[in-house]
């Protein structure tokens, strides 16, 4: 089974309409919604959830009152000002670093594992999908995303399926880390801003890191060509791939509206550029 993730360095790039309509295309794979912070590939695709699960991660100081003696020991020792001078635990400042819990005299601290966040697993019209919802400022993103990618995985090898499709998160962070490692490869959407070739440089630089193949596109290459041809000559000095060029289209956000993804709401345009980009990551994968 390949795995190929889909990544972007920056947000807004167009990332979660090209991978809805590699989907599309696809016809056997798995799909991994991997921005559980704000995950959106759902919008596109209406998902039947077919299973749900609690996501348990981080911990939380919780003080016994009736064992507490209240000396204040604890308060004392924490760094991050999570209990206030009537011994009450500030679950959002909580860091779970458990000292708190070390100095207590009566033991009366004990560390709950919280639940940070819900994932699942759907069906929708291309395929199974595997999502997550993080809570509000939660952490440990990429220890989620590894849980729906395992799941994935798992779903896969038990339909028979040969490809994993990975919506990665923005930016070069953990998350991100976790989307792309160990995949067969990357497929940065780029788009021709300053930013976005900023951007652009910092996820392959990621990538190259951890000696994952690289390949690329640039969507809605026409809106700023000088900006394009600089995307292109990165490209060449990096050896990366460039396999499409997207123009603008004013029928993607037509299809969005639909709930659909654009190459199944027209042929043409930025529907046929994108098919172009799936010819260049099967050629990458050798299928």
């Amino acid at each position: 089974m390949k795995q190929v993730a889909v990544v972007s360095g920056k947000g807004g790039t167009g990332k979660t309409s090209v991978i809805a309509s590699l989907a599309s295309l696809a016809k056997d794979s798995v799909l991994v919604d991997g921005d559980v912070d704000a995950a959106d590939l759902h919008l596109l695709l209406e998902p039947t959830i077919v299973r749900r699960e609690e996501f348990r991660s981080s911990r939380t100081a919780c003080i016994d009152e009736g064992a507490c003696s209240a000396c204040g020991e604890c308060r004392e020792v924490c760094r991050f000002d999570a209990i206030s001078s009537d011994l009450i635990v500030d679950r959002f400042a909580c860091e779970g670093c458990g000292v708190c819990a070390h100095v207590c005299p009566e033991q009366a601290i004990d560390l709950e594992e919280n639940v940070s966040g819900e994932w699942f697993v759907s069906e929708t019209r291309v395929g199974p999908l595997v999502h997550a919802r993080l809570g509000i400022a939660e952490e440990n993103s990429g220890k989620l995303v590894a849980v729906i990618r395992n799941e994935a995985k798992t779903l896969g090898r038990e339909r028979g399926l040969g490809l994993v499709l990975i919506d990665g998160p923005p930016g070069i962070g953990c998350p991100v880390i976790s989307s792309i490692t160990g995949v067969d490869l990357v497929l940065v959407v780029a788009e021709p801003t300053l930013s976005g070739i900023h951007d652009m440089e910092r996820i392959v630089g990621l990538a190259v890191h951890f000696d994952i193949p690289v390949i690329a596109c640039i969507n809605r290459y026409d809106i700023n060509l000088d900006m394009t041809a600089r995307i292109d000559t990165l490209c060449n000095r990096e050896g990366i791939r460039l396999c499409g060029r997207i123009p603008f289209d004013q029928r993607v956000t037509e299809a969005m509206i639909h709930r659909q993804s654009v190459v199944e709401y027209c042929s043409d345009g930025a529907a046929s550029a994108i098919e172009e980009v799936w010819d260049g990551v099967l050629a990458s994968l050798g299928r």
